[in-house]
């Protein structure tokens, strides 16, 4: 595998546009491909595809290995006859800006539920093989991951450590009873998951069809809250009750002056290592089975992670703990590295960034992220964000998930959403607009061409930048709880002057449909292909 020059889009199929209150794998997922196609784009990036969680963070997921079933396309049921037409005439009325997670998630799990009834009454041979095919190749998590979610269902979506002792520490006796009593439930969060992955991976071989490849997301640490952590308790920091004892974070930042308190537990990286990082393989290889490479979340927690006490109100009282290093990464390494050497990883090489961080990425010869919405402040680590002291083996953003829009990051009032002082607002904003001699008012294509033009290899612009939206658009504000990820876009906002504009600049910068080499052109779910 090598890295081209090749430029995409990041847009997560929550954004897509869609009737039913959050964007799926149907129509629009195809229409964004083949814009895409025609602009010169050689990549889509998604964040983490899971079955989200506490706040609707596709960071905080009921399991690593799952998909979200909420993506999965209501019409392309009617169209395999597992739902009828008239099923859906009586849709609520959804905003087609803004997600409404609770009222989308209670519709489309009533759907979904309604499409598993039929599965014996209207699904052809072909599609019932299909299913059972799908169930046994995936066993290996799917059936740990179906069980917690129908326990959860049945105590009213309490997370596993408040369920009765028995189920919580998983008694065989205790699993077994259950697992007679509720065939029906578990079958249905099976059947969730063949829907999800079927139409994912058409999706994703769809896209490969037309020269673009899908980068994932591996976000470093998993919920709590989640099938992962029930199943595996021995490989987490827990106490017996099954509570973290220690938990993830950062320390203050850009973004809070209290550091962010994710609350994640930590792994024991001593026992995972013990078995050759089994679990972290399995991971990866699953991710990779998905999509054609990864941004690997959080690249500097593996060289120390900020390690929090559990209970605690905030981050401030963590403290570094040393993580898994070069260790991992050989193993990573020769697990997953092409015939060039080269792992299909991109490492999010952000935040507090050590010599020995820097020395972990480039001894694995992975592409870091530049963002540029950071090369313009007073922090020592901008002039790294600064185009003229790129490398090309990295990966320019204007900006990402966590950031503002640009626009909105250029216009805001006082110190916005960072702790960034109303005097260094103004500075940066003055710097901006004396290095890129511009004078603001388009100043989402000026940092496209900015990034388009830089030696970084990889460019990658958030769709919200391509369309010049503004601070409403903004996908996540870091240490928020809530109002995050409900951003979605209008399909006619797509216009043919900016897809005109994006194809040609596109082009200009000698990043028009590049096409990597070697990367899964069939991906697959852990051995699992749709028919």
């Amino acid at each position: 595998m090598t890295f081209p020059r090749a430029s995409g889009i990041l847009l997560h199929p929550t954004s897509l546009p869609g009737r039913y209150g959050i964007g799926d794998l149907g129509k629009a997922a195809y229409e964004f491909v083949d814009f895409l196609e025609e602009t010169g784009q050689s990549l889509w990036q998604v964040l983490p595809l899971g079955p989200t969680g506490y706040g609707d963070s596709p960071y905080q997921c009921f399991s690593a290995f799952a998909g979200n079933p909420m993506l999965v396309s209501l019409e392309a049921l009617v169209e395999e006859g597992l739902l009828d037409a008239e099923d859906l005439e009586s849709a609520p009325v959804f905003s087609d800006e803004m997600v409404d997670f609770g009222p989308v998630i209670g519709y489309k799990t009533a759907m979904l539920t309604l499409a598993h009834g039929n599965i014996l009454s209207h699904a052809s041979a072909a599609l019932k093989a299909e299913y059972l095919h799908f169930i046994e190749e995936t066993k290996w998590w799917l059936d740990d991951y179906a069980v917690f979610r129908a326990i959860k269902d049945a105590h009213g979506g309490q997370e596993w450590t408040l369920w009765e002792p028995y189920l919580r520490d998983r008694e065989d006796q205790a699993i077994h009873f259950f697992r007679e009593n509720h065939a029906v439930e578990i079958s249905r969060h099976k059947f969730f998951q063949f829907l999800f992955f079927r139409q994912w991976l058409t999706l994703a071989d769809y896209a490969n069809q037309k020269g673009v490849n899908i980068i994932g997301d591996i976000p470093i640490f998993v919920a709590h809250d989640s099938a992962d952590v029930w199943a595996n308790r021995e490989l987490f920091y827990l106490d017996e009750d099954g509570k973290p004892q220690k938990v993830a974070g950062v320390p203050p930042d850009y973004f809070s002056e209290t550091g962010q308190l994710w609350g994640n537990p930590l792994y024991r990286w001593d026992l995972m290592k013990k078995d050759g990082y089994d679990w972290w393989i399995k991971r990866i290889r699953a991710t990779l089975a998905t999509v054609d490479l990864v941004r690997l979340d959080h690249f500097r927690g593996f060289e120390k992670y900020w390690a929090v006490p559990g209970g605690e109100d905030t981050a401030i009282n963590g403290e570094w703990e040393t993580g898994p290093g070069a260790d991992l990464f050989m193993v990573i390494q020769n697990a997953f590295q092409d015939a060039d050497g080269v792992v299909p990883i991109i490492a999010e090489d952000l935040g507090l960034i050590t010599p020995e961080v820097e020395k972990l990425r480039d001894d694995f010869n992975l592409p870091g992220m530049r963002i540029l919405q950071f090369a313009f402040g007073t922090d020592p680590q901008a002039d790294e964000f600064k185009p003229y002291n790129f490398v090309p083996n990295s990966v320019v953003y204007t900006g990402t998930h966590d950031n503002d829009t640009t626009l909105g990051w250029f216009t805001s009032q006082g110190a916005g959403e960072s702790t960034r002082t109303t005097e260094e607002v103004d500075d940066e904003r003055a710097f901006v607009l004396k290095y890129l001699g511009t004078d603001g008012s388009e100043i989402n294509w000026d940092f496209i061409r900015l990034a388009l033009s830089s030696v970084a290899k990889t460019a990658i612009i958030p769709l919200q930048d391509v369309l010049g939206c503004g601070n409403e658009a903004r996908m996540n504000v870091p240490a928020r709880e809530s109002g995050n990820w409900g951003w979605r876009f209008r399909a006619e906002t797509l216009t043919p002057g900016i897809r005109t504009r994006l194809a040609g600049m596109t082009e200009v910068y000698g990043r028009n449909r590049a096409r990597l080499t070697g990367l899964t052109q069939n991906p697959g779910s852990a051995g699992f292909q749709p028919a």
